[in-house]
């Protein structure tokens, strides 16, 4: 049974070969089309794979660490079609944000507009890199499917796993119009309903794809019945919940040089949070003014990143979302009490609710 580090190693073998044959199949297609290619491949480099390890962990939850000694072939493919699938979403997403950075390099868009100054093409060189970009996302989105439809042609399960794969793919995306409808519609809706519309960008957006869906889709694959999916349903939901308020305050309060984007960032892009609905909460309307006039600014200096901060953290709002967190990894740790899953796998699914909730990257 392969470790997390070998499930690393697994799938970024699979995803070099199915590149080398991506390559060798649009050869003749010429030059730009082979940069094209190259753009895609440079997307999925690096990352900490959790989606392919949570996917790989629901298989085992339902196969069993000590029944099978190698994993079918479709898992892996499965596994590496969901790291595709996420970079796919992260050239949308960067592209939507207007981020310049991802993992410590140049985002996407701005890699491409960066080769078209390089080729000294002409036109602008802005608009040809969000314009590729868009492209760039969609080719990730048919090479996930690719990936995924030949790793369980022969499965007997292959239905089940197309209807979770399928699932994920239309919630992220409603999800993500959700997030940036959010930075527009929260001026005409009542404050007290912006938590809970940040949740359900949450849930929709981020816990489903990012933890739940691919423990389904492993578990498919390994022929789960209903009572095992209900059971990984209610761990990884509110899992996926923790990972993504995590994320969203290493968004605010995360370092530069851990997580590879600008401090702040989040408040640059104004990023209509759980974490800022409840700061705003607490604020009175002077203070709620402030926070309004400055969130979304992309030019925010330091020291309005700081006094951002500083206003997050004295309106108890980050207290809160740490205690948010804490409830939501406990509320999957019982979840996993007496459910119908491989003994020998629960050790595995709780060390990855540690890699999803106590992180800084």
């Amino acid at each position: 049974m392969a470790s997390s580090s070998a499930v690393i190693d697994q799938v970024s073998a699979r995803l070099d070969a199915f590149v080398a044959r991506m390559r060798e199949e649009t050869a003749t297609y010429g030059p730009d089309a082979s940069a094209f290619v190259s753009s895609a491949e440079a997307t999925l480099r690096g990352g900490k794979r959790l989606r392919a390890r949570f996917c790989h962990a629901g298989w085992a939850s339902v196969a069993g660490l000590d029944e099978i000694d190698v994993e079918p072939a479709a898992l892996w493919d499965a596994c590496a079609a969901l790291e595709v699938f996420q970079s796919a979403a992260l050239v949308h997403d960067d592209l939507i944000d207007n981020s310049d950075t991802r993992r410590g390099r140049p985002s996407a868009h701005r890699a491409l507009e960066a080769a078209h100054v390089g080729q000294g093409w002409s036109g602008s060189a802005v608009d040809f890199g969000r314009a590729a970009a868009v492209l760039l996302g969609d080719l990730l989105v048919a090479w996930s499917d690719d990936l995924l439809e030949a790793g369980i042609a022969a499965s007997p399960h292959a239905d089940a796993v197309r209807a979770e794969y399928a699932r994920m793919r239309r919630d992220v995306t409603i999800g993500q119009f959700l997030d940036i409808a959010e930075e527009s519609a929260w001026s005409v809706n009542v404050d007290d309903g912006h938590a809970e519309r940040a949740l359900r960008v949450v849930s929709l957006k981020a816990a489903r794809y990012s933890v739940e869906q691919p423990l389904l889709i492993g578990a498919a694959i390994a022929g789960a019945d209903g009572a095992q999916q209900t059971a990984l349903r209610a761990f990884g939901h509110p899992l996926g919940m923790a990972f993504q308020l995590r994320d969203d305050v290493l968004g605010v309060f995360g370092d530069e040089k851990v997580t590879g984007k600008p401090a702040g960032d989040d408040l640059r892009e104004g990023k209509r949070t759980l974490l800022i609905a409840w700061t705003r909460q607490a604020l009175a309307p002077q203070g709620r003014r402030i926070v309004d006039e400055l969130l979304g600014d992309p030019h925010l200096t330091a020291d309005q990143i700081v006094s951002l901060q500083e206003i997050i953290v004295e309106s108890g709002a980050l207290t809160r979302m740490e205690q948010l967190i804490t409830e939501y990894a406990e509320a999957g740790e019982a979840a996993l009490q007496g459910a119908p899953l491989d003994a020998g796998a629960l050790d595995l699914l709780r060390g990855l609710a540690r890699d999803a909730t106590q992180r800084t990257a």
